[in-house]
């Protein structure tokens, strides 16, 4: 059985979607289609698991420290780092990566 978050299924609506992210050219224009896209919670949420992200991946800090300074909850750091750790995907790993070298 495969992992469905790992592997979702590759549908023309998904597949559009993948897409659409990839052709915007500028933040703002990503700024733009997000807003359009996600509502206000939604966008903080991803907002606070790239903190997340960025937090666990910089070292230092406590799990508790990391989610005060995000304003994340326990459960999602917990979350966040098993994903940056154990999924095979590596999503956030890329991220960080690629956002450590353009800086």
């Amino acid at each position: 059985m495969t992992d469905t978050l790992a592997n979702p299924p590759k549908d023309a609506a998904r597949e559009a979607l993948l897409d659409a992210l990839l052709s915007m050219q500028s933040r703002e224009e990503m700024a733009a289609l997000l807003a359009d896209l996600c509502t206000p919670a939604e966008l903080r949420a991803f907002t606070e698991r790239l903190q997340v992200a960025r937090l666990l991946d910089a070292g230092g800090k406590s799990y508790r420290e990391i989610a005060a300074e995000a304003g994340a909850s326990p459960t999602t750091v917990v979350r966040v780092a098993r994903y940056l750790k154990d999924m095979p995907h590596q999503g956030y790993r890329i991220a960080l990566d690629r956002i450590a070298s353009a800086d």
